[in-house]
């Protein structure tokens, strides 16, 4: 999984971050990158809807900076997930795995 668009590209210059539904052989992966903030998560949710998509995986790897809105698109995919019995694989990085770890507790489950 990597959230670079397919030639390798990083984030349009104008952001510092990027989230986005990429297509693959698998299913859908949703992808933050960077500094995730709430005008990404925001354009995002006018390009794919309000409504969490059913992924095969969160990819979140090179995430420096998630905003609360960030955190919660991400843990909305992660609840509908887990609500229809397959959770997903998340790839985290040390940001995404501590603000994960703070929500959801060591055992993964949403604390809200």
């Amino acid at each position: 999984m990597s959230c670079s668009s397919p030639d390798g590209a990083a984030a349009a210059p104008a952001s510092s971050g990027v989230v986005r539904l990429l297509n693959t052989a698998g299913g859908p992966v949703l992808c933050l990158a960077g500094a995730v903030d709430a005008a990404l998560v925001e354009a995002f949710l006018r390009r794919y809807g309000r409504e969490p998509a059913r992924v095969r995986a969160i990819d979140a790897g090179s995430v420096t900076s998630l905003s609360p809105p960030a955190m919660d698109l991400v843990l909305d995919h992660l609840d509908l997930a887990e609500r229809a019995g397959r959770p997903v694989p998340v790839r985290r990085s040390p940001t995404v795995d501590r603000l994960l770890t703070e929500e959801r507790g060591p055992a993964g489950h949403r604390g809200r």
